[in-house]
């Protein structure tokens, strides 16, 4: 089943190679502004996985140089919620539920974040009014270890009509 969101991005895959890092970060950016302030970049989507990455620079670092840990959670956040806004019908509604981050040490360099859905997840997704669904995101910086480890608790709801 495809929703909006879905259309979109397909539409974007089978652009040019050069081209689609660069239009699905404006298409999402568009929509979640946040993002687009920190310099969130993805990478490549589809509805089973989502690559997203986060360069560690000055409008997102701590005082110690490295990336935030709040800009962290947010990278962690937009790509489990990206890969879960793919798969939702157009009536439904994602919100997060919960984040559950555990920072284990400092964050190296810019950071790339990894999330997957199974088929049996999609399919619960699909065919679910409403429903939660815990997806885990793997985080790894420059030195190719995760600094961090998150696992997100979406929800979706039916949308309330206007």
């Amino acid at each position: 089943m495809e929703n909006q969101l879905s259309r979109y991005v397909n539409k974007i895959n089978n652009m040019p190679k050069f081209m689609r890092s660069f239009l699905l970060t404006k298409l999402f950016c568009t929509k979640v502004k946040y993002a687009g302030t920190s310099g969130i970049k993805l990478i490549s989507i589809n509805k089973k996985h989502v690559e997203l990455k986060l360069n560690n620079r000055k409008k997102v670092q701590n005082h110690i140089g490295g990336i935030h840990a709040v800009a962290a959670a947010l990278l962690a956040e937009s790509t489990t919620g990206i890969v879960l806004g793919l798969n939702v019908p157009d009536t439904r509604l994602p919100l997060i539920k919960s984040m559950k981050i555990s920072y284990q040490r400092r964050m190296q360099g810019d950071l790339k974040a990894i999330a997957k859905l199974s088929e049996q997840q999609i399919e619960a997704i699909e065919s679910q009014e409403k429903g939660t669904l815990i997806i885990p995101v793997e985080i790894t910086d420059d030195s190719g270890e995760q600094p961090i480890i998150c696992e997100m608790e979406w929800a979706w709801i039916t949308k309330k009509k206007k």
